[in-house]
């Protein structure tokens, strides 16, 4: 993988810091102090990946979601009352607080974690890849509630996928990591009609599109080469070892490739890790299914 579980898990604390600084609200969080590093864990809940393996199977499901209330002190009365209200909130019934994990589908058990995950009322909730275990059947209703609770509660997420056309839906702004490293970040339309990043750009290529016609005949995108291994230090770009626009370069152009690590600097509205940034537009057959 190129880094985005490790790099949600080091925001909630829950892995240690490898470099760098990790910061909310303009605040570095590694400068809280106890109180506030409390407070940052109500304002800041998680949704894993696995709904199964990320609740308690001995525990009811009404247990599971009062938890972080009774970390938090509320009283059981009010507990009680909130469960019942999360239940409702995600689509499923009050009386079914007194069920087990077992009892429901992958897709109920994510409503469940769902649940769970709003009931500190946060501000900011990570997501972890939370449909990629679900059947594609279940994963547009689980899509669906998510998109409804931002707009209802004015929920910021931070949600990691691989799927680009569940990225596209959900997403406001989208980072692209390569390596552990953001390689493009910028608004959502903005990455995905004009791809600056040669990583970018072949994700976005290889998306499949229904329309056979356009499919036929689009551009392809295509990597060569072995993936780097992500210990290894490498000096320069770590991704021109597969990148298609280097092999195009003069000897000057590889030179720095060679010798300089790109930082994220600014084009237009897009912030992007190359030294030789070259958008593609929707001109370009690859995104004409995406006008």
């Amino acid at each position: 993988g190129c880094g985005k579980s490790t790099t949600i898990l080091e925001v909630l604390e829950l892995g240690k810091v490898q470099g760098g600084s990790i910061s909310i609200d303009g605040i570095d969080v590694a400068t809280l102090g106890r109180a506030a590093r409390l407070k940052l864990r109500k304002d800041v809940q998680i949704v894993f990946q696995d709904p199964m393996s990320a609740i308690d199977p001995r525990l009811p499901i009404g247990d599971i979601i009062a938890e972080p209330l009774t970390v938090h002190g509320v009283p059981a009365a009010a507990r009680l009352e909130r469960v019942r209200e999360l239940l409702e909130l995600v689509g499923l019934e009050r009386y079914m607080a007194d069920r087990y994990p077992h009892e429901f589908s992958g897709g109920q058990r994510q409503r469940i974690g769902i649940a769970r995950a709003l009931a500190t009322n946060p501000r900011l909730i990570v997501l972890d890849e939370p449909v990629s275990a679900l059947d594609v059947s279940i994963q547009a209703g689980v899509i669906n509630l998510l998109e409804d609770l931002k707009d209802r509660f004015g929920l910021s997420y931070l949600f990691v996928a691989h799927d680009l056309a569940i990225v596209r839906q959900i997403a406001d702004t989208v980072a692209v990591m390569y390596l552990g490293r953001i390689v493009e970040y910028g608004p959502v339309a903005e990455v995905f009609a004009h791809p600056r990043h040669p990583y970018t750009q072949a994700l976005i290529s290889a998306a499949p599109i229904p329309d056979p016609v356009i499919e036929r005949s689009r551009k392809r995108v295509l990597l060569d080469g072995d993936i780097p291994s992500p210990t290894k230090l490498i000096d320069g770009c770590n991704f021109r070892s597969r990148c298609p626009l280097y092999k195009t370069l003069d000897a000057a152009g590889q030179s720095l490739c060679t010798t300089s690590d790109p930082a994220l600097t600014r084009h237009d509205t897009v912030d992007v890790a190359c030294h030789h940034v070259t958008p593609l537009t929707l001109g370009d057959p690859v995104f004409t299914a995406g006008r």
